[in-house]
């Protein structure tokens, strides 16, 4: 009789630990879908940015559904596939060092383009984002603390994109209109949110590991992966704590003027 308990127990057990495990299972799932809005639940899957590059400049592939995703919302990611248009953009997160050579270059070849800056940045470089806003720049905003927003409430989002919003403009009376989704992650539910901020989403299409500082050294490398990549429509992503990026940037704008593109800001972009 004690052994025919112990097995109903055990059986018992096994079921309370398969229910429990799939309701907790169908509660994570549905914080992936939050109501954000009247016209229903929209998806909050992490979506981490990337591309897939193809040879003779033509335009990389950033797939169908994250294309689709930005064109739904009027985000940036890749422009016009018949005009020989670039769009250049930095991501400066903290000042490293390079930002004031960058600058000169940008200016010495009449070149303007955004920075996405964080409050890290704002706070510690006042001086550059005048500069960068008095040469003509736009500066973007990558938010106070650099976090993935699809793991952000709502009401962190407005904080970590207003606060930053709201310096920007105390100090400069600057409005900033466009976003870089940190970590390049966003969701249908933070991009959605982020327009009703007054915020358009801007990704990219050409990119490559210029981030770390401690592999740097590798300017001929740099050069030939921003060269053979370039393409009509070409919003392209630097990472201004890059020494490379610093040292071969005049060499990369006027090659890229030499092929024949022209150099746009995010404000003159065309789909």
């Amino acid at each position: 009789m004690n052994k025919k308990r112990k097995i109903i127990n055990v059986v018992c057990s096994i079921i309370f630990i398969f229910v429990f495990s799939l309701a907790v299972f169908k509660a994570n799932k549905s914080e992936n879908t939050l109501q954000v809005s009247s016209n229903g639940a929209l998806s909050n899957q992490k979506i981490g940015w990337g591309i897939k590059r193809v040879e003779n400049h033509a335009q990389p592939d950033l797939g169908s559904k994250n294309k689709e995703l930005i064109n739904k919302y009027e985000g940036i990611a890749i422009g016009n596939s018949d005009k020989k248009y670039v769009y250049l953009t930095f991501d400066e997160g903290y000042e490293a060092g390079y930002t004031p050579q960058i600058l000169n270059t940008l200016k010495n070849n009449n070149v303007k383009a955004c920075f996405f800056i964080t409050a890290h940045f704002l706070n510690t470089q006042e001086g550059l984002v005048k500069q960068m806003l008095d040469e003509g720049h736009i500066v973007g905003n990558h938010t106070v603390n650099h976090k993935s927003m699809p793991d952000l409430s709502n009401e962190q989002i407005k904080k970590e994109v207003m606060d930053l919003h709201t310096a920007i403009y105390t100090k400069f009376g600057y409005e900033m209109k466009y976003i870089r989704p940190p970590k390049g992650e966003f969701s249908e539910r933070t991009i959605n949110y982020t327009n009703t901020l007054g915020y358009k989403t801007v990704m990219w299409s050409f990119a490559y590991d210029d981030w770390n500082e401690n592999n740097q050294g590798r300017e001929e490398y740099a050069k030939k992966k921003i060269l053979d990549n370039i393409h009509n429509g070409a919003v392209i992503l630097l990472h201004g704590n890059s020494k490379d990026n610093t040292n071969i940037l005049d060499f990369c704008i006027k090659e890229i003027k030499n092929m024949g593109y022209e150099f746009k800001t995010l404000d003159e972009f065309q789909r």
